[in-house]
């Protein structure tokens, strides 16, 4: 019976459910997911070598037998059976490749018995082996060894039951686990005759003996303490079990545990039923992260907090490590514990954590490694081997081998104290956390709160070690130079702490460092980038008890049994429960591929990528889809949801292959080398970004014609090593500057000192003269004081100038202020022209940055001073200041008057967002949207509401104030968003799909799948339904209405258009505009009427805007400087047209207030254009100049601002400001 309920639950409402099934035809699936089990291997000495021994031995002897495998149990246990009875083939089959074990061995054992006898009974003999076999990827050569490391020695006394662990590594570095238990069991006893006494003869009966045997459950996941707890209720039935039962108990129990399925990433465990225990497999936090059913905190309790940071260091350094324990489980436990510290940063070299005595010879490997062995080698292996950390777990010690001190540095102080804090404040002991209940009458519930106060635990202590590790490498980020999958490891050293830098030289050349590196570069979100997120969701279980007897219609009823309580489980969910629902539609859809129903998985796997794709198997949807035959391919095309699956799966295989290369690309992590050979244009562009000194392809070309002044368009490696030195330099000095605390008053908090001069006499004072963003200021000598010179948007006049001494002239500069009589002049000499230019160039930055309302061109002019003055430095000739003056962008500008800003739009532009300002070259700004409170969600008062930023691939949320940008979404060409509700943001996309996004999360898991063409518009409908209704439509013309509720199609129709771009719901009826008409068209998809333009005037629409108050409709076309103006009730013609001055298309269009706001370009300067007009009088109000390239979205803030974005040559976001006072366009 299966049963389904959530694991918060202590007293879970349990739903039975009663099945009737009719047996349906399975086929051999090809490719299908490792369950639970992968082989039960049985390992100890044989019976015959166990009588020979028995009859040999002699008195208080105990020997060593050599262990043997006696029994492999592997999938499949079940098979199909034809109405003749004959087996065809496996019917539940995951693992196809198989191989014969011991077979060779057996023969000949059964034909050297069958020597003298006749040759039939030796054939029967070698056919009853031959069926013996394993799953190909199990090398079971070592097993026997690994499940007695100590060696396998009889005794006179029954033995407690013992376990431990095993972890083995393919060529490829994966993982496969195992779980031994070690039982003991009597050897039969046999009876010698003894000798004469008193004339009678005595029966001497010999001592009794006890074999053990060990029992290994092999499984391709970390499962300890679940398949422990396996192991104790098989060896429950064992103890009672007859020796000739043996064997066929251990082969039912196996065919159990390959029944059981996994639990998907999330929040469903799953538990079973195997008497007398309930085993729960706890579930993975996501898809990148590991499976945790471990005790977490025993390294805490072996080690002291500064012995566990040194094994951690150990680790990370990639050294020789070998743990000693004298108990076989405590080695894999410390060393599985310490690794999952470790993530995200996975080990990448050998790992053997139990180590026979006959493999010690491991430990003479030259590289990097992880290894155990019995604390009884600790001497041996210290003094045999050189350059091995030893651990012993045992006393918590750790030296290197012929050394008692260990000379390796430590993790870094600060995130080390960050650890030890957080880790003394943990509760380790179970007994003290839990002495406040009562004693427990029933196993299970006393497991069950045993399992959520270590669950608690073991999250603790993963977001402690995560801290860690998130301390240790947080900084590496800004050294990363994304475009060009460059890290700057020089320069990250060169940042670090004097004492940190042996650590981090060691650490940035491992494998497991590159591994992590990699990630960074590929903007991987795990639980790295998501620790903030960690651990939020409740657990939900599912939980299953098996079937009776395993035979093939039995587990037929089982697989059906659970399908249709995930079913009913689906069914009891509510829609708002996605992430609950993806993974009952994972389990259900794994149930249905193991029982080869295809077209039902297919369609539970359709509705988990619709609601979760982040958890969508896509190698076994492809499998699937590979495996249909013909007759389900045909089922499948008349199911549309399910064509549209297989279409994409398809779609996503052409997609890998044409990025095949690509992605080996993506896979290489390149270190930044300085230049070796001269460099033209495009190489110098190229090296420059991978640098990281700066991105703007328009900088570096104008450095590049500063460092080529006088010389050939070719930059040489000396040249360009000196800049780059001198820059860095600059760079740590600005770092470094040491201000008195008297200056802090009078600078702000954000404020840092770029450039210093020299001492040098000044009209104020002698001292250096400090250039930051914001101002000049005078730290003068002796006592250390601030005089300020000027701020830079208050400067009036920057020169040069000479001041007398004795017979000669100084070279000076003098600035004047405004407000300010007196000039300040300082002796700068020899560096008087740069701090001319450097000046100039923050004066101009300031006043276009005041002008556009845009930050960033401070930040700019700020980049451009630091140029000119590693130019200068590195030229050293006659021609340097000519050479860097090629850099005085924003001064040229200022000079020729190119970025004059009208003074309409300077009063109603408020601020300016840059998008791209990350990349090496702007991005289009296609869609926006404001979403109120979106940020507010988790109690954060006062957060400005967000800004959600089209570009071509991807999204970027972020404030309306500070243009903060959160890490962005990358989807692929969006088209056009809406939001929903407070958390919920649909987005169109160019590959036929919508998107779903959580605001809050800021993760895209939900996807509506339906539409055949690119998704070009957007709607929400609330006028006339109790639930929200939500409009889309593509290309080609179809219109489709969703529930929003259900995210389910409730009807759909296809209009005849050139090209649909937008739909809009108002009164009752459908607005949608194409490039060559705009249909109105009732809910059901008849159209009503259709508004077009006269033949001989015929454009191409771009947008359209409803204004229901007036019932006028107004539209815009791309190649037209009009706007036309309809009644809705009669759009024969346009009553009412405006036009546009100097325009030559417009592409957006929004309503706000009593005003309507047009985006355009300009026909004259080809720049984007905001056109403001009054709705009632319909003129134009105001002409805005905001953007250098066409303006392509708008949107409103609140009826309070409106938000424009442009196309690529521009890729900025602007806010302006919304005035119900009109303004005649002629001021403008």
């Amino acid at each position: 019976m299966w049963f389904i309920a959530p694991a918060a639950q202590p007293d879970p409402h349990i739903c039975y459910v009663d099945i009737t099934l009719h047996c349906v035809n399975f086929d051999v699936m090809a490719e299908l997911p490792s369950g639970l089990l992968e082989a039960c291997v049985v390992v100890g000495a044989p019976s015959d070598k166990l009588r020979e021994v028995q009859q040999h031995i002699k008195s208080n002897e105990r020997p060593l037998l050599d262990p043997e495998v006696l029994q492999v149990h592997a999938p499949p246990f079940v098979f199909k059976e034809t109405n003749s009875n004959h087996v065809i083939g496996p019917a539940f089959s995951r693992v196809q490749r198989r191989r014969s074990f011991i077979k060779k061995k057996k023969r000949d054992r059964a034909a050297e018995g069958l020597s003298n006898g006749d040759s039939s009974s030796r054939s029967e003999a070698l056919s009853a082996t031959e069926d013996i076999s394993v799953p190909k990827d199990l090398d079971l050569i070592a097993l026997p060894q690994l499940c007695f490391p100590g060696g396998l020695q009889l005794d006179s006394e029954q033995k407690d039951d013992t376990y431990h662990f095993l972890v083995f590594t393919d060529l490829f570095g994966n993982r496969t686990y195992g779980v031994v238990v070690q039982y003991y069991r009597a050897v039969q006893q046999s009876i010698q005759e003894g000798v004469l006494q008193n004339g009678h003869r005595w029966t001497v009966a010999k001592s009794r003996l006890y074999a053990p045997f060990a029992v290994c459950i092999i499984s391709k996941f970390p499962y300890y303490n679940a398949l422990k707890d396996c192991l104790s209720c098989l060896l429950v039935q064992l103890r009672t079990a007859r020796e000739a039962d043996l064997e066929e108990t251990i082969r039912e129990f196996s065919a159990k545990l390959s029944l059981v399925p996994l639990p998907p990433p999330g929040q469903l465990h799953v538990s079973f039923s195997l008497r007398p225990l309930q085993v729960v497999l706890p579930s993975r936090d996501d898809q990148d992260s590991p499976v945790t059913d471990i005790d977490l905190h025993l390294p805490l309790l072996c080690f002291t907090h500064a012995a566990l940071l040194q094994v951690l260091s150990c680790l990370l350094q990639e050294q020789r490590i070998v743990f000693f324990s004298s108990d076989w489980a405590r080695l894999t436990l410390v060393a599985e514990s310490l690794l999952l510290y470790l993530q995200p940063l996975s080990w990448q070299q050998p790992y053997v954590p139990v180590l026979a005595r006959g493999m010690l010879d491991f430990l003479m490997a030259p590289t990097a490694f992880l290894m155990g062995c019995h604390v009884n080698h600790f001497e041996e292996v210290a003094a045999e081997t050189e350059d091995l950390i030893l651990v012993n777990v045992d006393d918590g010690s750790i030296q290197a081998s012929r050394s008692e001190a260990l000379d390796l540095p430590d993790i870094p102080l600060a995130a080390a104290e960050c650890f030890i804090s957080r880790a003394e404040s943990l509760q380790l002991q179970y007994d003290l956390e839990m002495c406040h209940l009562g004693a427990g009458t029933d196993v299970n519930t006393f497991r069950s709160q045993r399992r959520s106060w270590q669950r608690k635990l073991n999250s603790q202590i993963q977001n402690i070690a995560l801290e860690l590790m998130v301390n240790i490498f947080r900084e590496v980020q800004d050294f990363l130079n994304h475009e060009h999958r460059v890290f700057n490891s020089e320069e990250f050293l060169r940042t670090r702490e004097p004492e940190d830098q042996l650590f981090y030289g060691k650490v940035l050349e491992t494998h497991i460092f590159h591994s992590f590196l990699r990630d960074r570069l590929n903007r991987k979100r795990d639980s790295f980038s998501r620790m903030e997120q960690m651990m939020r969701n409740h657990a939900n279980r599912y939980d299953a008890d098996f079937p009776p007897p395993l035979a093939y219609h039995y587990v037929q009823n089982y697989y059906s049994d659970m399908a249709t309580a995930l079913g009913k489980a689906i069914s009891a969910t509510p829609t708002d429960e996605s992430a609950l629902l993806a993974r009952y539609h994972y389990l259900r859809g794994l149930v249905n591929t193991v029982s080869n129903r295809r077209l039902d998985a297919l369609e539970d796997f359709y509705s988990l990528y619709k609601t979760d794709a982040e958890i969508f198997p896509s190698q076994m949807v492809k499998s699937l889809v590979d495996s249909l035959p013909e007759v389900e391919w045909l089922q499948a095309d008349r199911r549309p949801e399910l064509k549209r699956l297989i279409s994409r799966v398809k779609r996503e295989q052409e997609r890998e292959r044409a990025t095949q290369s690509r992605g080996q690309e993506e896979a290489a992590v390149k270190r930044f080398q300085l230049p070796k050979k001269y460099m033209h244009l495009e190489e110098f562009v190229k090296c420059v970004q991978e640098s990281g000194i700066v991105k703007d392809q328009g900088t570096i070309h104008r450095l590049f014609d500063a460092l080529t002044v006088g010389h050939q368009k070719q930059v040489g490696p000396d040249l360009f090593r000196v800049f780059y030195t001198i820059w860095k330099e600059t760079e740590a000095e600005a770092q470094e500057v040491s201000l008195p605390a008297s200056v802090f008053e009078h600078i702000d908090a954000t404020e840092c000192v770029f450039k210093l001069s020299s001492s040098v006499k000044t009209s104020r004072g002698v001292g250096k003269i400090a250039m930051t963003q914001r101002r000049l200021f005078l730290l003068t000598n002796g006592r250390p004081g601030f005089v300020e010179v000027a701020q830079y948007r208050d400067l009036e006049d920057v020169k040069l100038s000479s001041a007398p001494f004795l017979v000669l002239r100084i070279p000076s500069l003098k600035i004047r202020v405004h407000g300010r009589k007196e000039a300040f002049e300082a002796n700068l000499k020899t560096e008087t022209e740069l701090w001319n230019l450097m000046v100039k160039e923050m004066w101009a930055g300031r006043i276009i940055a005041d002008q556009h309302k845009d930050p960033q061109y401070l930040q700019q002019a700020l980049t451009n001073a630091l140029l000119m003055d590693a130019v200068v430095g590195s030229l050293q000739s006659s021609k340097a200041i000519y050479a860097a003056s090629k850099l005085a962008h924003f001064d040229r500008m200022k000079v020729e008057a190119t970025m004059m800003v009208p003074t309409t739009t300077a009063e109603t532009l408020k601020h300016k967002i840059n998008p791209s300002v990350e990349l090496a070259a702007p991005q289009a700004v296609d869609v926006l949207l404001y979403t109120p409170d979106a940020l507010e969600c988790d109690g954060g008062a006062g957060v400005e509401p967000a800004t959600v930023v089209r570009r071509p691939h991807g999204l970027c949320p972020g404030q309306l104030t500070y243009a903060a940008c959160l890490p962005p979404l990358f989807i692929p060409f969006p088209n056009c968003m809406m939001g929903v509700d407070r958390d919920q943001v649909w987005m169109g996309s160019e590959d036929c799909v919508i998107y779903i996004i959580s605001m809050v999360s800021m993760v895209c898991n939900r996807q509506l799948t339906e539409h055949r063409a690119e998704v070009t518009g957007l709607a929400l409908d609330t006028e006339k339904y109790s639930q929200k209704v939500a409009y889309s439509c593509s290309a080609e013309g179809t219109v489709m209405a969703w529930e929003v509720s259900t995210l389910k199609v409730k009807k759909h129709f296809r209009l005849s258009c050139d090209l649909l771009q937008s739909v809009y719901s108002c009164g009752g009826a459908l607005w949608c505009c194409s490039r060559n008409s705009i249909m109105e068209v009732w809910r059901n998809g008849s159209l009503k009427q259709r508004v077009n333009l006269p033949e001989h005037q015929r454009v191409t629409f771009s947008c359209a805007l409803l204004l229901p108050e007036s019932e006028e409709l107004w539209s815009v076309c791309v190649d037209s400087a009009e706007v036309y103006i309809w009644h809705m009730k009669n759009t024969t013609k346009p009553f009412h047209r405006v036009m546009l001055q100097d325009c030559t298309g417009c592409y957006c269009m929004i309503q706000v207030k009593n005003q309507v706001w047009v985006g355009g370009l300009g026909r004259s300067s080809t720049k984007g254009k905001i056109y403001v007009l009054d709705m009632e009088r319909y003129q134009v109000l105001k002409e805005l100049h905001g953007h250098i390239d066409k303006v392509t979205a708008l949107c409103s803030a609140e009826d309070r601002y409106i938000l424009s974005g442009a196309g690529k040559h521009d890729g900025k976001v602007a806010i302006w400001k919304v005035d119900e006072k009109g303004l005649d366009s002629s001021n403008c």
